[in-house]
C-alpha cells in the first residue's frame, strides 16, 4: 500500500510523493519557549515524532527540523516580570522542553534552529519582500501586503470579505490594511534587538519560520506539520511571505494535529483545567501519556481525563503481560520451527494502517490481535512442546517490539515496568507493598501447615483491597486488579 496523507491545503488525503524519492524534508512548528510544556505541546509532538519515525521505518531519509521561538512579546514580558534577560528565560526554558521531551521518549529532530540564530536570513527575506513591493515600512516596522498575494487564505479556506470586516489596526501600528501582518517590529525600550536597514529591532512570529525552514530545507519542501490552532494565521502567513518572497510553492503536504480538550472541556488557565506535562508525569507513566496519544487518530479530537487515562493504562499493561507471558514461555523452548504467518499478517496490517495517514489507533488494534493471538497459544497445553506454535510466539513477540518501536512503546522489561505500575497503583490503595509481601509469607506459610482456608482467607482479603495474586512454578507475585487500574 502506498502511503496517503492528509493535506490541509488539499482538503483532502493525497498519495504521498516526496519532492527528491526517497528523501523526506519536514519542519514542524516548536515551542515560544517562556513557560513549562502542557498536554497539547505533548501530542503535538509525539504525533510527528511517530511521523518521524514511520518515514524512517518505510525506508526514507528524512530531515527533521523543529524550531525553537526565543524572541517574541510573551518571552519578554515574563523576562521582564522575573527581572532576567530574555535569552535567560529562553535557555531555561529550551532546557525544560527537552527534559520533558526525551521523558516522553521522543527522537531528537535532525535540526533544532532557534529563531534568533537566523535573524541574517529573516533580513533578506523581509528585503526581498519590500524588494517585489509586497512589504512596506512605516516608522521601523515592516508590514506584509496580504492585497499583494492573490491566493492569502488558501490553507485556511476563510472568507477575506468577512476577515477583512472583523479586523482591527491596534493603537500605534499603521497598516495600510487591517489584514496585513508583522514582519519586522521597530525596537522598543527594554527589548532585545538587531541592527536591520529599517532601524534596530526583532522579527515578528511568522517570518522566523520562513528563514529557518527555507534556510535547512529549501524554498520548497516536503511536509510541515503542527496544531490546528496554527493554520491561521501563523501557517497562513508563511504561505504568502514564503511564496511571495521565492515565487515557487513553499510546502507540498500540509499536516495539522487536533486539540486536547480536558475533561470535554478546552484546556484553559482560567477554567482550572491546564496541566503540563511536568504536572502529568507525577501521576502518569510517560509511556501511559505516549501510549494514550496514540490511540486516537491525529487530526481527530482528543479528551484527556482520569478515566482516559486510567483505560489506556489498563491497554498498556495488557501489552506488557503478554510481553511477559511469551517471554517466560519461550525462554528455554524448543528452538527451530517455522512460525506462522501471523507475525507476518501483523506487520501488514499495522504498515496498511500506517499508511493510512497515520493511523496509529488502528495499528494499536492490530498489535492487540497480536498480544491476543500470544495469550491465545501460550494458554494451549503442551504448548512448549509443539515446535511450530513456540516459534510463532517467538516470531510474534519480537515483531510487537519492532513495530511498537515505531510507536515509541514497549522498550522498557515487561516485569520491570508492570512492577513500577502496581506500585503507582498502591498510591490509590490503602495497602504498601510491604504488607502484601508479608501477606503472601503468611499465606505461603498457611499452605505449607494445609490451612488452606486461612491461605483463601488471606487471598479474598487483598482481593478486598484491589490486589491479585498470581501463583506459578516458581512463586506467587501480585499486580493491581484491572478495574482497579
Amino acid at each position: 500500500m502506498t502511503l496517503r496523507v492528509y493535506n490541509t491545503l488539499a482538503g483532502k488525503k493525497q498519495e504521498f510523493q516526496p519532492l527528491v524519492p526517497g528523501k523526506v524534508g519536514m519542519y514542524v512548528c516548536g515551542v515560544t519557549v517562556y513557560d513549562y510544556c502542557h498536554i497539547g505541546h505533548a501530542r503535538a509532538n509525539i504525533v510527528f515524532d511517530i511521523i518521524f519515525r514511520y518515514l524512517q521505518y518505510s525506508g526514507f531519509d528524512v530531515t527533521y527540523v523543529r524550531n525553537y521561538t526565543d524572541v517574541d512579546d510573551k518571552i519578554i514580558n515574563r523576562a521582564n516580570e522575573r527581572g532576567i534577560s530574555s535569552k535567560e528565560l529562553s535557555e531555561e526554558f529550551i532546557q525544560a522542553f527537552d527534559e520533558d521531551m526525551a521523558a516522553l521518549g521522543l527522537h531528537k529532530p535532525t535540526h533544532e534552529p532557534k529563531a534568533t540564530e537566523y535573524i541574517k536570513e529573516i533580513v533578506a527575506i523581509v528585503e526581498t519582500l519590500i524588494g517585489k513591493g509586497m512589504a512596506y515600512e512605516a516608522d521601523g516596522d515592516v508590514y506584509y501586503s496580504i492585497e499583494t498575494f492573490p491566493t492569502y487564505l488558501k490553507l485556511s479556506k476563510r472568507n477575506m470579505e468577512e476577515m477583512q470586516a472583523g479586523a482591527r489596526i491596534t493603537p500605534g501600528e499603521q497598516k495600510r490594511n487591517p489584514m496585513d501582518f508583522a514582519l519586522w517590529k521597530a525596537a522598543k525600550p527594554g527589548e532585545p534587538s538587531w541592527a536591520s536597514p529599517w532601524g534596530a529591532g526583532r522579527p515578528g512570529w511568522h517570518i522566523e519560520c520562513s528563514a529557518m525552514s527555507s534556510s535547512l530545507l529549501g524554498e520548497t519542501f516536503d511536509i510541515h506539520g503542527g496544531g490546528r490552532d496554527l493554520i491561521f494565521p501563523h501557517h497562513e502567513n508563511e504561505i504568502a511571505q514564503s511564496e511571495g518572497a521565492s515565487g515557487k510553492p513553499f510546502v507540498n503536504y500540509w499536516l495539522h494535529n487536533g486539540f486536547v480538550n480536558v475533561d470535554k472541556e478546552k484546556m484553559s488557565k482560567s477554567l482550572g483545567n491546564f496541566f503540563t506535562i511536568r504536572d502529568i508525569l507525577q501521576k502518569y507513566d510517560a509511556e501511559v501519556v505516549r501510549f494514550f496519544i496514540l490511540t486516537a487518530h491525529y487530526r481527530s479530537p482528543i479528551d484527556f481525563s482520569d478515566q482516559n487515562l486510567k483505560d489506556v493504562q489498563a491497554g498498556l499493561t495488557r501489552f506488557y503481560e503478554a510481553l511477559q507471558v511469551s517471554a517466560e514461555a519461550v525462554s528455554g523452548g524448543p528452538e527451530g520451527g517455522t512460525p506462522s504467518g501471523e507475525g507476518a499478517q501483523l506487520e501488514t496490517q499495522f504498515r496498511e494502517a500506517m499508511d493510512d495517514d497515520f493511523n496509529t489507533a488502528q495499528a494499536i488494534g492490530h498489535l492487540f490481535e497480536g498480544a491476543r493471538a500470544i495469550n491465545r497459544l501460550c494458554g494451549e497445553k503442551k504448548f512448549r512442546k509443539n515446535v511450530g506454535k513456540v516459534a510463532t510466539v517467538r516470531d510474534l513477540h519480537q515483531k510487537i517490539l519492532e513495530l511498537g518501536d515505531v510507536l515509541g512503546l514497549f522498550s522498557s522489561d515487561p516485569a520491570t515496568w508492570l512492577h513500577q505500575q502496581n506500585l503507582r497503583g498502591l498510591k490509590d490503595l490503602e495497602i504498601s507493598e510491604q504488607d502484601i509481601n508479608g501477606l503472601i509469607e503468611a499465606r505461603l506459610q498457611a499452605r505449607k501447615d494445609r490451612d488452606f482456608a486461612q491461605a483463601d482467607q488471606i487471598r479474598d482479603d487483598l482481593a478486598a483491597k484491589g490486589i491479585e495474586l498470581l501463583d506459578s512454578p516458581t512463586g506467587t507475585s501480585w499486580k493491581i486488579k484491572r478495574d482497579e487500574i
